[in-house]
């Protein structure tokens, strides 16, 4: 048998799933909550830790989920992505075996509880499922490159939404409706043009945009309002330029009551999961030639 030959290719290690909550006890007694789960990947010089179980060059995964838990209690970011480059930069700092560093970090919702009609200072219920996400990354003596986004944000409209026109064959069962109901979970990741900003706002802003162009589009398909939703985010945040969507068009079949000796005025629906279809576009920001 002819000997066979083989290199180390690309490669990295971390730790995965680091959770952490922390707590910012305001001198006016009023607390914010944070809730990250963090992952940290290292590129480097791991060369004979692979090919000879030579370990001098390897930091441990566990000295990383004690180095996320120190940072946090250290650093004073209000933001997923500052935390997670205050990370980057502190790991690349103290290892000159690692020629790059990636931080990816998902934030859990957690809304104040209302008292009496106001903001309790040190209550906090579960928003949703949604998930806020960010994925910062450098080389030594590279840029930044910051990649946010949400995930599991649930929303639907009752009207507003039709699909009429598509493709009809042997095959097609779907009948055209112009009143539908329009439900999807939006899966949304956007690059930042600069690496430095307030990334709450802009993220809020990105958030409330989506929100407010979903509720009030007229939709004649899931296509056309992922675009619509894509084109006012960019219209409205020069920090961003281009925003990449995957929606899931989460069915709610039409009841049909004739049997019963009833009229279903688009009242009574069946919500299904699966089977489903997704609908995935990048939309993006167009740049005149020497901008």
């Amino acid at each position: 048998m002819a000997e066979v030959t083989v290199e180390l290719g690309a490669n990295r290690y971390g730790k995965s799933r680091v959770r952490v909550m922390k707590v910012t006890r305001g001198a006016n007694g009023v607390h914010d909550l944070y809730e990250w789960n963090v992952q940290v990947l290292l590129q480097g010089d791991f060369l004979t830790a692979h090919t000879v179980g030579d370990n001098s060059k390897v930091l441990p995964t566990d000295t990383m989920k004690n180095t996320v838990y120190s940072r946090a209690k250290a650093s004073s970011a209000t933001s997923m992505e500052e935390f997670a480059k205050e990370l980057v930069e502190f790991l690349l700092g103290r290892n000159p075996q690692v020629s790059a560093a990636e931080v990816t970090i998902e934030q859990a919702l957690w809304k104040r509880v209302a008292v009496d009609g106001k903001p309790h200072p040190t209550t906090f219920m579960h928003g949703s499922a949604e998930v806020q996400t960010t994925a910062v990354s450098k080389a030594k003596g590279g840029a930044w490159s910051i990649v946010s986004g949400l995930n599991g944000l649930q929303v639907l409209k009752t009207t507003k939404s039709g699909f009429v026109g598509y493709i009809k064959d042997d095959l097609t069962t779907l009948p055209e409706t112009t009143d539908r109901l329009f439900g999807t979970v939006v899966k949304a990741e956007w690059t930042y043009a600069r690496e430095a900003m307030d990334f709450n706002a802009v993220r809020g802003k990105i958030r409330e945009t989506l929100l407010k162009t979903f509720a009030e589009h007229d939709s004649l398909s899931v296509q056309q309002t992922l675009y619509q939703m894509g084109a006012d985010i960019i219209a409205a945040t020069p920090e961003i330029d281009e925003i990449v969507f995957t929606l899931p068009n989460k069915h709610c079949l039409l009841v049909d009551l004739k049997r019963f000796g009833q009229e279903n005025k688009n009242e009574i629906f069946v919500p299904t999961d699966e089977p489903h279809g997704t609908i995935m576009a990048q939309v993006k920001r167009c740049r005149a030639h020497g901008e």
